[in-house]
């Protein structure tokens, strides 16, 4: 994405993308936005009962641990998924209109966001209910969130990229999303994990995020430091790897769109 991806057009053009996702989304469902918030209320729900009812597990504030684990897994999961397929799908804007074509992927994963906002209504009521308080700690969520932002626009490319060349990645995508639902933790403490393991949890951004967000919302207390710098990282390098990738392989779109 050069820097002309960022005029004032193409600024627009962002907007108007980001806003055709959304509408698209729910314009079809009787029910709208409320299945943002209907979704993962029954899992959550699902969840707290197997794991607290008919496994016994006694981990305090059980369903604000899913919820805090729910929320950045569906966030990643969907905007990948929606970014790796956007380019195929919108194969007469990119083919017919001069447009910057990373635009598309890119407004795949921001287009999740206020999706994002609607279920962290779920996360605030839980928190109301159980009587967890807010703390001024709450202000590094918004710099994780950004962080997987940035990992994600850059593995949106990439795989984008990818998907125009070989259509197959959109179902490599699916199923690597299935697997990271239990390589998450989202229904276990990070604690769980053996010692040898969390070093590569931590190296996976979403898996990093959840515990993040979980000393912030549960522990009151800021990240880890060595959990920012590994989800920075991450979050570099895959942007810088979407990047290059997304330039390499955009001269070979038309013949395959």
């Amino acid at each position: 994405m050069t820097s002309a991806v960022w005029d004032g057009d193409s600024w627009f053009l962002l907007r108007q993308l980001v806003l055709k996702d959304f509408r698209i989304r729910y314009r079809n469902m009787s029910l709208g936005i409320f299945w943002s918030v209907l979704q993962p209320l029954v899992l959550v729900t699902l969840m707290t009962y197997v794991f607290t009812v008919v496994l016994n597990n006694a981990t305090p504030h059980f369903s604000v641990l899913v919820l805090t684990g729910l929320l950045p897994y569906n966030f990643f999961a969907l905007s990948w998924s929606s970014a790796t397929d956007s380019l195929v799908q919108n194969a007469s804007l990119v083919k017919r209109v001069p447009v910057q074509r990373a635009l598309v992927p890119v407004a795949c994963v921001f287009s999740n966001v206020p999706h994002l906002g609607i279920q962290f209504l779920i996360l605030m009521a839980f928190l109301l209910y159980q009587r967890i308080p807010i703390n001024l700690y709450w202000l590094w969520l918004p710099v994780l969130y950004l962080l997987e932002v940035l990992c994600l626009v850059g593995l949106g490319l990439l795989s984008a990229a990818a998907n125009v060349l070989i259509r197959d990645i959109r179902y490599v995508v699916e199923s690597a999303n299935l697997v990271l639902f239990w390589l998450v933790p989202i229904a276990y403490p990070i604690d769980l994990v053996p010692k040898w393991a969390r070093e590569f949890y931590y190296l996976n951004p979403v898996a990093a995020l959840v515990v993040g967000s979980r000393n912030v919302i549960l522990e009151h207390a800021a990240p880890a430091f060595s959990t920012v710098w590994k989800l920075a990282l991450v979050a570099a390098v895959m942007l810088a790897v979407g990047i290059v990738t997304f330039r390499l392989l955009s001269r070979r779109f038309y013949a395959y769109l």
